[in-house]
């Protein structure tokens, strides 16, 4: 194909009609691109080095075309950045306006419940597409796990600022909603304990009885004795403890281990998710005050301490049948 210097063909559009609409089928006809093609498109890049990214990639078939195009057009100032999944055939019309428009492709992280902060702030470190360094982020149980949609090249921290507004605001909703008999003087009085919950079960439907057993013991001054605080405490929230808690560590005079102080830790010991946090601002009204787990993956609860040595021995045996198979 005949290669003419970009102001030439200019001129000669204007002047010869025949050349003038050759160039407009050319513009809108359909592309080269075979299949979709995701072309990422670098802040800061002029017209002539997006028509040469896109001719490179085989979205189109000539980046001179697409530029003339483009400023007759009056649209060179309006492209923009980001990353773009371009169907197969589009014409230099069509991703013209794509880029017009911005819609850029959206991308998606999953944060899971009960997460430490460490952990979730691993998981944005090592998205992929995202720019830039966490240099400070919020202490335990400011994040709220769900899933969050980012385009490439938004700001790392800036992720993560929206985490903490978004469990600020689950956490105001949900303490205006509270029941009001509450043994709870605070918002951060119900996010420590909706952390102690969330790590406590993985089962959905036994939140708010767990959550009612802890508000029972806090009613009556009985020590939580919960052990994933106890294992928080070993850690000091750096990492997940990656062994089982022993006789002693049960003993283990740190400020968050819940069968040594009385009430509630000084702080979360996990990120709760919007479910936990419900349950304990409205927590099942039982008459439970222990549980232990029932070999199934759930809980067995008791009202009295009879109840639950019956309950304790019963999973102590199913873990030393398990141990000896």
């Amino acid at each position: 194909m005949l290669r003419l210097p970009l102001s030439l063909i200019f001129v000669a559009g204007l002047a010869d009609g025949g050349l003038l609409a050759w160039g407009y089928g050319q513009f809108t006809q359909p592309g080269p691109a075979a299949g979709e093609t995701t072309l990422v498109l670098p802040r800061g890049g002029g017209l002539v080095d997006i028509a040469h990214r896109l001719e490179t990639a085989g979205v189109i078939s000539d980046a001179r075309i697409f530029a003339i195009g483009v400023r007759l057009y009056e649209r060179q100032g309006d492209l923009k950045a980001g990353e773009y999944r371009l169907d197969a055939g589009i014409s230099m019309r069509g991703v013209m306006d794509t880029l017009v428009g911005g819609v850029t492709v959206v991308r998606r992280l999953t944060v899971p419940e009960g997460l430490l902060t460490a952990e979730i702030v691993d998981l944005v470190a090592a998205a992929d597409g995202l720019d830039g360094e966490i240099t400070t982020p919020p202490g335990e149980g400011r994040l709220l796990p769900e899933t969050y949609h980012y385009s490439h090249g938004d700001d790392r921290a800036a992720l993560i600022a929206r985490m903490a507004a978004a469990m600020d605001t689950a956490l105001a909703e949900l303490w205006a909603a509270r029941d009001p008999d509450l043994p709870l003087r605070s918002p951060q009085e119900a996010l420590i304990l909706a952390s102690i919950v969330e790590k406590e079960t993985a089962v959905p439907g036994e939140r708010a009885h767990i959550a009612g057993v802890f508000v029972n013991r806090l009613t009556r001054g009985m020590r939580l004795q919960s052990d994933p605080t106890v294992a928080y405490g070993l850690t000091h929230g750096a990492r997940p403890l990656d062994r089982p808690l022993t006789r002693k560590d049960l003993g283990s005079k740190t400020a968050y281990n819940t069968y040594v102080i009385k009430r509630l830790p000084p702080g979360p010991i996990a990120n709760p998710g919007r479910a936990a946090i419900a349950a304990v601002m409205r927590p099942l009204a039982t008459e439970d005050l222990y549980f232990v787990a029932d070999g199934s993956g759930g809980h067995a609860f008791a009202r009295t301490f009879a109840e639950h040595q019956k309950n304790v021995r019963r999973w102590r045996k199913i873990q030393r049948e398990r141990r000896a198979n």
